[in-house]
């Protein structure tokens, strides 16, 4: 499901993988279907919003994500394809 501009597709946007632990990023759009991003945005992941990477299980599967005051935990192959607008250092603002 897209939930940003047409051309949302054709550029090149990090994902959730892409944000190291600590690291926050500001949610762009998901290239997911439609049922999984509706539930993505039950649990806080909106356009807009800003997300921090958390830890992640031994194998690296699955990852932590604290949105909106809650930790939620994403396969990669889900996190992979939730498309970010930018990504900054836990040191950096809000």
């Amino acid at each position: 499901m897209q939930l940003s501009g047409k051309n949302a597709r054709l550029r090149h946007a990090a994902t959730l993988i892409d944000l190291r632990r600590g690291e926050r990023g500001v949610l762009d759009y998901f290239d997911l279907p439609e049922d999984v991003a509706l539930r993505l945005m039950e649990l806080g992941f909106l356009p807009g919003g800003v997300v921090r990477a958390g830890r992640s299980a031994p194998g690296g599967d699955p990852r932590v994500f604290e949105v909106d005051g809650s930790e939620v935990a994403l396969r990669r192959e889900t996190a992979s394809r939730i498309r970010l607008k930018s990504a900054r250092s836990a040191s950096g603002p809000e």
